[in-house]
């Protein structure tokens, strides 16, 4: 059933997203006048599942249920077919795309990234709209932070408060992670032992990230609470351990945060352990078998029980340029976050429906799904726009030298490139979606 859920909402992001894109191309080629002969949702190949022709274009719905296209009469896109091919060695017609002027072409062009962008723009604002936004300030990070493997060989310990990130605007641990991993923050600011203390980090420390494929770098610290004991686990089997025990310590060694609690039981797999804890203002030392993984089966209450959200809510005039603003901010991220794939540890990250769909996760939340839809939004706009033969940015490249030689490239090398684009297209489809699928048969993803 999760399956399903995480398909389902992978599918209706992405038919909702390109749909939207095609239309972005459809209307203003409807505007001036040229001839849309197919406006497809999914790929037609090798057959498609409805199709219905409404005066001049043919709309339908294809088989392959990722991605869609639009064919406008006299352009060499895709979709090009014998007859698409004999008819481009005729003279122009007045209906057809290359008979139109430069600059109608330029907008039919980039229609489909303006749509992107201003759908991504729209989503985040409603968003903000119904959910308002909630988030945990560092501010309220009592206990601190526990840092990944990766942060503590950077100098971070248990138990630091984060304070700042100089140079870069932060309010939650994820702006600093993306602070670090994205826009080249450095130096961080921590509270430790009462003194404040910068921390510099080494230059590599994105790659490492990346090659010790860290999901976190900080998790939040909070007391580890009993919310409830696992089913066959050492912790059921003595029945010593009740909801509401705050664990203290394992054979003597603190352990009042699950971090240090996971560091205490290391070395102990497979034997016993004394977990004190404490329970109604008493000390209670609850003798209890370790796995061979290193767990006990206790299931410990959310950091949420402990830490104090903020959550902002906007009426609707106000939502709009909030919205605007954190979809702008989400852009140059994803933009930023290019530059990782100039690294072996980098490219390892790209990956493909497999990655996306997880994404959009096993349940259905309408605010995460919208959220994830809205930033696939902005990052089909910003792929789409790049100056790659296939892609809308390919077509500008090429209108945009008509516009300045005042000649348009000759047809066949138009044609070859669309052909080396949806080639390289092709191979990073392949590529990126093997690697999901080699991720998900190895446990990875």
């Amino acid at each position: 059933m999760e399956f399903l859920i995480t398909i389902g909402q992978l599918i209706l992001g992405l038919s909702i997203l390109v749909a939207l894109h095609e239309f972005g191309h459809f209307l203003p080629a409807k505007l001036f006048g040229m001839r849309v002969e197919k406006f497809f949702l999914f790929f037609d190949w090798p057959r498609h599942l409805w199709q219905k022709k409404v005066g001049e274009t043919t709309y339908g719905l294809g088989m392959l249920p990722f991605g869609g296209y639009v064919k406008i009469a006299g352009m060499i896109d895709e979709s090009m077919d014998r007859a698409q091919k004999e008819r481009m060695e005729k003279p122009p017609e007045p209906w057809e795309f290359r008979a139109k002027p430069v600059w109608q072409r330029l907008i039919v062009m980039v229609g489909g990234v303006t749509v992107n962008v201003l759908l991504g723009f729209a989503i985040y604002s409603m968003v903000l709209y119904k959910w308002g936004s909630e988030r945990l300030p560092l501010a309220n990070l009592t206990w601190g932070v526990t840092p990944s493997l990766i942060m503590e060989e950077q100098g971070f310990r248990s138990g630091d408060r984060i304070v700042a990130v100089p140079g870069h605007e932060v309010e939650t641990l994820e702006d600093v992670s993306l602070a670090i991993l994205i826009r080249g923050a450095r130096t961080i600011t921590v509270e430790r032992d009462g003194a404040t203390k910068d921390i510099a980090l080494t230059d590599d420390v994105a790659e490492k990230i990346l090659d010790a494929k860290e999901r976190q770098l900080f998790a939040e610290r909070f007391p580890f609470v009993v919310d409830s004991v696992m089913p066959g686990s050492g912790a059921e089997a003595i029945g010593g351990f009740r909801p509401g025990d705050r664990v203290m310590a394992v054979d003597g060694w603190p352990a009042e945060f699950f971090s240090d609690f996971q560091i205490a039981v290391k070395g102990k797999e497979g034997r016993q352990a004394d977990v004190t804890v404490r329970r109604e203002g008493h000390l209670v030392v609850v003798p209890v078998q370790v796995s061979e993984e290193g767990t006990v089966g206790l299931y410990r209450k959310n950091a949420l029980d402990y830490l104090s959200t903020e959550t902002k809510t906007y009426g609707f005039l106000e939502s709009i340029p909030a919205g605007i603003a954190y979809g702008w901010k989400r852009m140059k991220d994803n933009v930023s976050s290019f530059k990782l794939l100039g690294s072996k540890s980098g490219l390892k990250q790209m990956g493909g429906l497999g990655s996306m769909a997880k994404a959009y996760g096993p349940r259905w939340i309408w605010s995460r799904f919208w959220e994830m839809t809205a930033f696939l939004s902005m990052a089909l706009a910003f792929l789409n726009i790049l100056p790659i033969p296939a892609l809308d940015g390919g077509h500008v490249v090429f209108l945009l030298y008509e516009a300045i030689a005042r000649r348009p490239a000759p047809p066949k090398v138009l044609e070859y490139a669309q052909m080396a684009g949806m080639v390289f297209l092709l191979t990073v489809i392949v590529a990126v979606n093997g690697h999901d699928l080699f991720k998900i048969f190895t446990g990875q993803l």
